[in-house]
């Protein structure tokens, strides 16, 4: 674990309410750069995360991770004490962290006009599928649908074949992260300029909509539907996957010296001198040709060889690297982008390092991730609660 000398957003204090990946996500990365991440998780089963994929000791390994650097308050909140005790909490918390359907907040009698009154200064991140108002806003959504309708379900495939995953949970991470922004951009109105809280609206399929670039304008302007490429990049020449003897490398051509360069290391010059081929928009028009060229040339050599080559002619190229390739990468390590944690059960394991890079205020591990409850008797006494008044919580079953 590491341990810088200061912490961004050392007293900032948070509550945890959420579950699975897209609000968790998000307490996650402000718990690394310093805030104080309080978990509530239902009694007995925890998070539902604690038990999707992997499991080492009954725990998943991804737990490991989402839950570094939080306190586990096992809190029923289903029961009038247990949303009692929460809204104390809050009271005296600077966010909350929700990814419930809308309206579970309000059910609880924890509407965002309810916690203001309480905390006036509170910044209150809800993560949904559809965001807090409009005619979606009461249907379910997961982050798989939120890629769906924010667009990018629908380019990754190849042409005429079924639409396929990202791989990861890409929708949900994009909420948090989109969530993150916002709570800071709150938190700074509220510091600097004097400002009270709010609540930060994060909708799954906004977030993904956001980064789908020229998506949206090309329709508007030129009625154009974007479809899917495959692994190729439409209207950016040449960026492509290219096969080798012994897999597939990533080659990004697409700058206009760049072009050059590349055309000159595969022998092929006369194309990077090709004057119609000097700007985007001729490359673009030949890309099949471009593409095909470049192919010849990767597949009588390794993808150690292609990109080796590559470098020394200064055109960006890599492997497709797999979970070994990045536990045994230097660059990896030397960024300190692999991290050694020892669980509270013992084991060790790999993880993860911290992402953004601060140069006075770096991000840290100080904790592991928790048991359900491991927190709950702390968190309780510091907020006033006796001894005898959480044994008679835990005895309702509130707590654990």
């Amino acid at each position: 674990m590491t341990s810088p000398t200061l912490a961004a957003l050392a007293g900032v204090r948070v509550i945890e309410m959420g579950q699975l990946i897209a609000g968790p996500f998000a307490s996650k990365t402000l718990g690394e750069f310093g805030a104080e991440v309080i978990k509530i998780e239902p009694p007995g089963t925890g998070d539902p995360l604690r038990n999707w994929r992997l499991l080492k000791n009954g725990t998943s390994v991804w737990w490991q991770v989402q839950s570094r650097n939080k306190r586990s308050l096992a809190l029923d909140l289903r029961q009038a004490e247990g949303q009692a005790l929460a809204r104390q909490l809050i009271a005296e918390a600077d966010v909350l962290v929700e990814n419930f359907r809308p309206g579970t907040l309000e059910g609880w009698d924890m509407s965002p006009e309810q916690l203001h009154a309480l905390n006036p200064g509170l910044v209150i991140l809800r993560i949904s599928g559809y965001g807090q108002t409009g005619p979606y806003r009461d249907l379910p959504g997961f982050g798989v649908v939120g890629e769906a309708m924010g667009g990018l379900r629908h380019l990754t495939a190849e042409p005429g074949r079924v639409p396929v995953r990202v791989g990861v949970s890409i929708g949900d991470t994009l909420a948090a992260l989109h969530g993150v922004i916002g709570v800071l951009t709150a938190l700074y109105h509220r510091k600097v300029q004097g400002g009270l809280g709010q609540v930060v609206d994060v909708a799954l399929h906004e977030a993904v909509f956001n980064v789908m670039e020229s998506l949206l304008p090309e329709y508007s302007a030129f009625g154009a539907v974007r479809e899917p490429a495959g692994s190729a990049l439409p209207g950016i020449a040449p960026s492509n996957a290219y096969p080798c003897q012994d897999g597939w490398v990533l080659v990004a051509g697409n700058g206009d010296s760049i072009f050059k360069r590349l055309m000159q290391a595969i022998g092929r010059d006369d194309l990077g001198q090709a004057p119609d081929l000097a700007d985007n928009a001729g490359r673009v028009a030949r890309v099949a040709e471009i593409d095909a060229a470049i192919g010849t040339w990767t597949q009588t050599r390794t993808v150690l060889t292609v990109t080796t080559e590559l470098a020394a002619a200064r055109v960006p190229a890599g492997k497709v690297y797999t979970a070994k390739d990045i536990a045994e990468d230097p660059h990896y390590r030397a960024r300190d982008m692999i991290l050694e944690q020892t669980t509270r059960d013992g084991y060790t394991i790999e993880v993860p390092g911290i992402v953004p890079k601060l140069s006075v205020t770096p991000g840290s591990v100080r904790s592991n991730a928790p048991h359900v409850g491991d927190d709950t008797d702390a968190v309780l006494s510091e907020m006033g609660l006796s001894r005898e008044q959480i044994g008679r919580l835990r005895e309702k079953k509130i707590i654990q």
